[in-house]
């Protein structure tokens, strides 16, 4: 989960707790999601995109909303279950030190925002996308009984990915050598209690770790003192995250699109199915339950273009070469470093999307070969044992 929010006025941009060590690092800083963010450091996106699969990549996330639910009493369950009037997934079933994806949704069906939830054994820990982390908030306070609380965490979110992260991170948190992927855990860092999550936008084996803003840039330093870690910035990450067919919030998925069309329907666990014991009760839960019986239009699929130019967000699909109308839409797209060439993600009508399909993307006038595929376009790496 990620979204895409850029454009932001110079003027206007809030710093991140390691806003200093970004530019120490010869971080150039974009405006993203409201904030000073670096797109990349001194050794490039590439470089940095291969060293992330390869070792290990440091990246700041401190611009993502971190909210906490809970109840006076304590009672984890009974703040799950006030969750999943907003959400399509089992919460309530989410063992205590684990984690799960899902998505807040509309009357519609659409996606408000994907987040990550973690249960904390008496309370519930959420990181939301940095552009809605306002209207999360909002839509939390507003819709969950006034029993539950919600509370915004001001802390910083340092994510650390790549097959080497845990032998970095161990050498200052050993208990993170034993979690596997989707584990949460409060571990001493520095001796600061930091919630550590096995997890990452890369589709690499990883952690996501929540720190105060006090210790972040003196436990960044130490990471990056390490041989094997360099600090990553926003080019690599979406790259990295599109090799691993994940999805960028405003770009991929969006309040128009529901997670039958986008290929999400994974993230809804038997028990929040037609026939399970808490089977729907969120917002679009007809419609979304009407796609999965009778199929959507539209589905999201991996594109593969046929030769080595690029094909970005936002340009048409079409079926044929010449003439028609559009049939679809890329969503995504951008040379992966990993997979040796383009790839890209988009839209197309449903009795298009079998992998193997030929279509077409505009680029510049021109319509360019591209073959449905399946996504991800590089394995993951995570550690499920």
């Amino acid at each position: 989960m990620e979204d895409n929010a850029n454009g932001d006025a110079p003027g206007d941009l809030k710093r991140t707790p390691l806003d200093d060590l970004h530019i120490a690092n010869g971080g150039r800083l974009v405006g993203f999601a409201g904030y000073d963010m670096p797109v990349q450091y001194k050794a490039g996106i590439l470089k940095e995109h291969l060293h992330t699969r390869a070792a290990a990549g440091l990246f700041d996330v401190s611009h993502m909303g971190q909210l906490v639910i809970s109840t006076p009493d304590g009672d984890v369950r009974k703040a799950a279950l006030a969750l999943e009037k907003l959400v399509p997934a089992d919460i309530a079933g989410l063992g205590i030190g684990r984690q799960r994806y899902t998505y807040f949704t509309n009357d519609a069906g659409g996606i408000l925002d994907d987040l990550m939830v973690a249960n904390l054994g008496d309370r519930l820990s959420l990181v939301v996308n940095a552009a809605t982390k306002e209207a999360d908030e909002a839509h939390l306070r507003a819709n969950l009984p006034g029993s539950i609380k919600v509370e915004r965490l001001e802390r910083a979110l340092i994510a650390l990915q790549g097959p080497k992260a845990e032998a970095a991170l161990a050498r200052l948190a050993p208990d993170c050598a034993a979690m596997r992927f989707m584990d949460v855990r409060e571990l001493d860092i520095d001796g600061e209690v930091c919630t550590v999550s096995r997890s990452g936008y890369t589709g690499e084996d990883g952690y996501e770790i929540s720190v105060p803003v006090a210790i972040a840039e003196p436990l960044a330093k130490a990471l990056l003192e390490m041989e094997e870690v360099e600090p990553i910035g926003l080019g690599a990450r979406d790259s990295l995250r599109l090799e691993a067919g994940l999805c960028l919030y405003g770009s991929d998925i969006d309040d128009t699109t529901t997670p039958v069309e986008a290929a999400l329907m994974w993230a809804v666990q038997k028990v929040r199915r037609e026939g399970g014991d808490r089977a729907g009760g969120y917002p679009g839960a007809d419609v979304v339950a009407a796609q999965l019986k009778d199929g959507p239009d539209r589905l999201r699929v991996g594109l593969k273009p046929l030769g080595r130019a690029p094909v970005r967000g936002g340009a048409s699909i079409y079926a044929t070469e010449s003439g028609g109308e559009a049939v679809g839409v890329v969503t995504s797209g951008g040379f992966g470093p990993s997979f040796g060439g383009p790839v890209a993600m988009g839209y197309v009508p449903a009795k298009l999307a079998e992998a193997g399909n030929g279509l077409f993307a505009e680029v510049r006038g021109k319509r360019l070969g591209v073959e449905t595929c399946k996504l991800p376009f590089v394995e993951p790496g995570y550690r499920r044992n």
